[in-house]
This record gives structure tokens, sequence and C-alpha cells, in this order.
């Protein structure tokens, strides 16, 4: 990537009252992240949402200074990362609209594997709760999934080394930069989880991890997996909030049940019991609602002789044909169409029959 598209990704990062949503939103309209910086302010302030407010900080000098000191530090160092717009960007993740514009990554990932199961829980895990996630890891290690966690106290870091011990890939998602690593006990780990995994995270290198951090954290380890499991849990809790955001991008939730006397079993028990998780007793309800032992059957579809589609409805059509089924916000950033064009376009493409709604403003070739 070039130096001066990261800076602008960067100043993108560091300017306060942008988050990732309006950052995409920015990009979007623009057309490109570092022409950002080149427009008149008179011409961004007609983008909706963005304010006199928004627009101070983002042409704060100092933020200028900050990524361009990160900058050297990811040279100097040879940091890897991924920008949302790149390939190399999980595609799970990609689906999601607060996903992060940018994150880096140190270790052996490989986000091409499809079967990725992200497994949360209590820090006090008990004997229970570390048993069903050793032996739950074991039976799916046949199906070679990737195991994402948080790297913290607890279910976290029994996830990590149970896939260690089954030579699965793992990611640790972390809540501070590169510099730092927290909990401090667990250093002795991060080798082996380098062996065939890595470390992936949004905050610069100088980063603490500090509380709100770890609320942000846990959209991507919601995000980037197909599922999320939540081993044990009190009635409140960080893993509950990770359950929370992976129903809100509609993706599976799997708890494991426990004794309604149980104190950190009262956070699954009420998953289940709202219907906000499938009660999990085994892997075979994890492979089977995912469909892993199925292989998957090809659609044929006869299409439209001659269809002639315009410039912008091939753009779409060439996206979907190439990554499947996209969110709008997405299919908007890919193809450089704003929303408000956009709407009417996949309308009349919809029409015509070339492209079906999903449920959360997804679509997919028909």
């Amino acid at each position: 990537m070039e130096e001066e598209k990261l800076l602008a990704i960067l100043r993108l990062q560091k300017s306060k009252a942008i988050g990732d949503i309006l950052a995409k939103k920015l990009i979007v309209n623009v057309g490109d992240v570092a022409q950002i910086f080149k427009e008149k302010q008179t011409t961004l302030s007609k983008i909706n949402g963005i304010g006199n407010h928004i627009l101070r900080h983002l042409f704060d000098k100092e933020n200028i200074t900050l990524a361009q000191k990160e900058l050297q530090y990811i040279k100097d160092n040879n940091i890897s990362y991924s920008y949302f717009l790149d390939n190399e960007y999980p595609t799970n993740l990609q689906h999601c609209i607060d996903s992060p514009i940018l994150f880096f990554k140190d270790g052996k990932i490989d986000f091409s594997n499809s079967k990725i199961i992200s497994i949360v829980g209590t820090r006090n895990m008990s004997s229970y709760g570390r048993d069903f996630c050793e032996k739950l890891i074991a039976d799916l290690s046949i199906y070679s999934p990737i195991i994402v966690s948080g790297f913290a106290y607890g279910v976290d870091i029994c996830a990590h080394k149970a896939a260690i011990k089954n030579k699965l890939q793992t990611v640790a998602v972390l809540a501070h930069g590169f510099n730092e690593i927290y909990p401090k006990a667990h250093k002795k780990y991060m080798p082996h989880v380098l062996e065939n995994g890595g470390f992936i995270t949004e905050f610069w290198h100088r980063e603490a991890p500090l509380r709100e951090n770890f609320l942000k954290r846990n959209r991507i380890v919601a995000g980037i997996s197909s599922a999320t499991v939540v081993i044990e849990s009190a009635s409140k809790g960080g893993s509950l909030v990770t359950a929370d955001i992976a129903n809100s991008y509609d993706k599976d939730v799997f708890a494991v049940p426990g004794r309604t006397t149980d104190i950190y079993s009262k956070g699954c028990n009420n998953l289940i019991k709202n219907n906000k998780a499938f009660l999990l007793n085994s892997a075979d309800e994890i492979v089977k609602m995912l469909n892993w032992d199925t292989p998957k059957k090809l659609k044929i579809i006869q299409k439209e002789l001659f269809l002639i589609l315009s410039e912008k409805e091939q753009k779409v059509y060439d996206l979907l044909h190439q990554k499947g089924a996209q969110l709008l916000d997405m299919i908007s950033l890919e193809c450089n169409i704003p929303i408000y064009q956009l709407a009417s376009l996949m309308l009349q493409m919809e029409l015509k029959g070339i492209t079906k709604p999903l449920p959360g403003k997804m679509f997919e070739l028909a």
C-alpha cells in the first residue's frame, strides 16, 4: 500500500468523533481515502453526518504528527496490516458495518478457511467449563476450524491452548497495541500461538489495555467468525456483550447450559432461555447447524441471454459474482456508488432478476 494512503487511514483512525462507520462513509463519498484530506471542508460538509465538529477533529494537525510516528513504527518493524477494502481482509468481518477500517496482524494467519469459531466466556472458569471447552475443540479438530478468542484469563486462554494442542490455527484478538501484552502471565503462550496462528488488533502499538478497548475488541471477536460459543458466563459480563453483538450481525450463537445454582452458568442459561443462543451439548450441534458435514450443492442457474447491464450494474454483478452475498454498505464501498444511488440500482437489478435481497440488507445474485 502507498504510504500516502496508509497515512490517511491512520489519520482517520486517530480522528476523534470519527468511528469506523463514519470513516467508511467518507471513503465512499470521496472515492479515495487519501483524497479525503485534499478535499475542501465545504465539500465534505455536504456529506450527511459531517458537521463542523467532525471536520475540526478530522483536520486536527496533531493527528498528522501522530499518524506519521505510527507509520514509521509500522515501516521499521515490518508490521502487517489489513485494510477493509483489500482482498485478504476477512470476509466475515468485511460484512460488518462497524468493522475496523484497518487492523494489524502478527503471525501465520490464513483467513481463507471459512470454518471460524469464536469461543468466549468467564475469566473465572470452572473445571466443568474447562473440560467442555477442551472436548469441544478436540471433537471439532477433524474439521480444522480456526479458533478465535481474546487471550484473556479463563475460557479465552483455555480455547487457545486447546487449539494449539489439537494443531489448529488460533487467532487472539487483542484489546491493546503490540507493544503491550495483557495479561502479562500469558506472554509465555505467545510463541505457541504464533506457530500456527497469530494476533490481531486495531489499536496502535503503544495503546494500553483500557477498559473501553475490551468492549470495542468484542465486535471483532463476534464479527470475524461464523459463530460464537459462550462456554460459561455470569449474568453480566463481556462474553454476553460479544454474544449480543454476534446476534446483531445475524450470526449463530451457542451457549453451554449449566445448573441453575451455578453463578457462571446463569449468563448461558439466560441466553438459551431468551432464545439468544442455541443450547450446546456437543460439537455435533455446531457441525450440523453450520453445515460442516454437508457439502454445499452448487446452484445451476440459466442466465438470461443477451442481458445488457449498465456500467454500474456490471460493477455490482462482478462483485457479487466474485465474493458472494454482500452488505449494501459494502457494495457501495467496493463499487464506489453512493448509497442513495445504489438503493435504486439494486431495486432495478432485482426487478430484472439479476439479484435478490437477503435479511440484514444483504444481496446476492439470483
